[in-house]
């Protein structure tokens, strides 16, 4: 058993070392999610799953606080109404929850970011197509090669693996790092 912990800690290790390669697209982030909140637009995060729990959690650093005291920053993760959820995946289809959502909630200016580990959940990929029609900024969290929601996101943070425990811990990751740096230009 110990052999296969200290294993799967150098592979977390080694993922954590190989993300320095995204932070083009981290940085690229931060600066539109800046610009979003400075002009008085929301951020709207939506994924399945774990990816669900992350858009809530991240919701919740923006709305709350990361690690210093500021003014409120605008963010709704659109997985937390499981009624609206439920009908749409009831009356439409599971396909049409994200982007029905997006069709009366996103508007120009605002910053939607769809978390996928696979990169191809066909939910996050209509979400972020509405958004981008409507002119919203997209942002998508993806792993593997990123699959086809990587040709629709003004950015895209890819962790290149097909473990989607460590493409989960290195989101993690990053998101903790955006929410710090865009903190640092709200503090009071």
């Amino acid at each position: 058993m110990k052999n296969d912990i200290e294993k799967m800690i150098i592979e977390v290790s080694d993922a954590v070392r190989n993300s320095i390669t995204l932070s083009d697209e981290i940085e690229q982030s931060v600066k539109i999610i800046i610009d979003c909140i400075k002009n008085g637009k929301k951020i709207v995060l939506f994924g399945n799953g774990g990816s669900a729990a992350d858009a809530q959690h991240i919701a919740a650093e923006f709305i709350g606080r990361f690690q210093r005291e500021r003014e409120s920053i605008p963010a709704i993760s659109l997985t937390t109404d499981s009624s609206i959820i439920t009908s749409l995946a009831n009356d439409y289809s599971f396909e049409v929850v994200f982007s029905r959502q997006c069709e009366s909630l996103v508007n120009s200016g605002d910053i939607v970011i769809g978390i996928s580990t696979s990169g191809n959940s066909k939910n996050v990929t209509k979400g972020l197509e509405i958004s981008k029609k409507k002119g919203a900024k997209t942002i998508s969290f993806l792993g593997n090669s990123g699959g086809e929601i990587k040709n629709i996101s003004d950015i895209s943070i890819i962790v290149d693996s097909k473990n989607t425990a460590r493409i989960q811990e290195i989101h993690r990751i990053v998101y903790h790092i955006i929410c710090d740096l865009v903190e640092k230009q709200f503090k009071k």
